[in-house]
């Protein structure tokens, strides 16, 4: 077994050749900024039923997902597993950066972006929003202390310290952020307490498969070997936290059928919501879910070393489609105004909302995803974040 090292990524044609794609996303996504400020919203395919579109889409994805792309790090120190401390750093740097990139499209998409300070600097505590300025800008600065205590020669423990204090916060996050939508009681689609456990369940599985994606990207860039054994335990896990997705979302839809006020918005996803019910059934519970369980469990296709990576694919392509569904799909059903009654005006009081998006939405959040990918890389340029080498025979043991 060799001393683990850690050295900067080379600057190879391939490296050279990512970067130049994604500073094209980041382009396109400020060119999709300047259009919308021009022209304003109507320039989208947003309106006043679904305030709330693709951008948002990106950026929840892209926050709930830099939650669990701490997976690693809090395995390793948090949970003393020692096969999993070579990719500790990386692990913290990923999740600042997907922080970033999601709340980048946040603020972007705010139509007055230039308005940020206000909302920096004036905070209503009975809202659910203002308490999530607090755990991202926490979160970012106890991942940075995390990564620097990682990086730094002082005593393990203090690494599993702020280590458990990291895995608390993001814990916290993810609760806020499916606050958000577990709290807004007027929406059918919204109102139940199980969004925060769904959300820190869809969290751990994103999150990995951002990883694992990043991970071997990373790795294959810099001319560098990743074992399988690594990426079987990762995709191992993957597994489980997947599977634990499809249990909570279980749960949700069962627990909405019981209430009477939800059964229409049940209906409505589950069976009469044309795309919306196509997304949750095919991309969400099929593609994003079984099928990843699927490749990862069933013996004949769990030896194949592409698994992880195809089922970290399918589950990302499954997670974007769960938060367009709840998104996008929450919005779109009626709200009851009148509760018992039926209500019809020109304001389409009582009728499900039409939402088409538009490339500008598109490009938006696609550069958010690109200016996370660019900032890992950055990192990984400038910083000793990846090991030399991750062979099965490399791997530390547990003690």
């Amino acid at each position: 077994m060799e001393r683990t090292i850690y050295r900067e990524i080379p600057a190879t044609g391939a490296l050279w050749a990512v970067a130049a794609l994604l500073i094209a996303f980041i382009a396109g996504a400020a060119a999709s900024v300047i259009y919308v400020e021009h022209h304003g919203h109507i320039a989208t395919g947003m309106n006043n039923q679904v305030v709330w579109g693709i951008p948002h889409v990106f950026a929840i994805f892209l926050i709930v997902a830099a939650s669990g792309a701490l997976n690693g790090a809090s395995i390793a120190s948090v949970f003393g597993q020692a096969p999993y401390k070579p990719i500790a750093r990386l692990s913290a740097v990923l999740a600042m950066s997907l922080l970033i990139g999601g709340l980048a499209v946040l603020v972007l998409d705010l139509g007055r972006p230039d308005r940020l300070l206000v909302a920096m600097t004036t905070y209503n505590f009975s809202s659910i929003f203002a308490w999530n300025i607090y755990l991202y800008t926490g979160f970012l600065a106890v991942v940075a202390t995390y990564l620097a205590v990682q990086m730094s020669r002082v005593d393990y423990a203090y690494v599993r310290g702020v280590g458990t204090v990291a895995f608390l916060w993001r814990l916290a996050l993810t609760t806020g952020t499916g606050s958000i939508f577990g709290w807004l009681v007027a929406r059918p689609g919204y109102d139940a307490a199980i969004m925060a456990p769904l959300f820190i369940a869809m969290s751990f599985s994103f999150g990995l498969a951002v990883f694992i994606l990043v991970l071997v990207t990373l790795f294959r860039i810099s001319g560098r070997k990743v074992g399988g054994a690594l990426c079987h335990r990762l995709g191992g896990l993957l597994g489980i936290f997947a599977a634990t997705v499809l249990y909570f979302t279980a749960v949700q839809h069962l627990t909405a059928l019981y209430a009477a006020k939800h059964a229409g918005f049940e209906r409505f996803i589950l069976l009469e919501g044309g795309h919306f019910t196509w997304m949750f059934w095919l991309l969400q519970v099929v593609v994003g879910g079984l099928i990843p369980i699927a490749l990862i469990y069933v013996p004949r296709m769990r030896n194949n070393p592409a698994e992880p990576i195809l089922a970290s694919i399918l589950v990302i392509i499954g997670g974007l489609a769960q938060i367009y569904v709840i998104v996008v799909g929450g919005q779109a059903y009626p709200m009851d105004i009148f509760p018992g009654y039926e209500a019809s005006s020109s304001f389409f009081d009582g009728e499900v909302a039409r939402y088409s998006p538009t490339l500008p939405e598109f490009a938006l959040g696609l550069g958010g995803v690109a200016l996370a990918l660019l900032a890992v890389g950055l990192a990984a340029k400038i910083l000793r974040i990846l090991p030399t080498n991750l062979l099965d025979a490399n791997l530390p043991a547990n003690d």
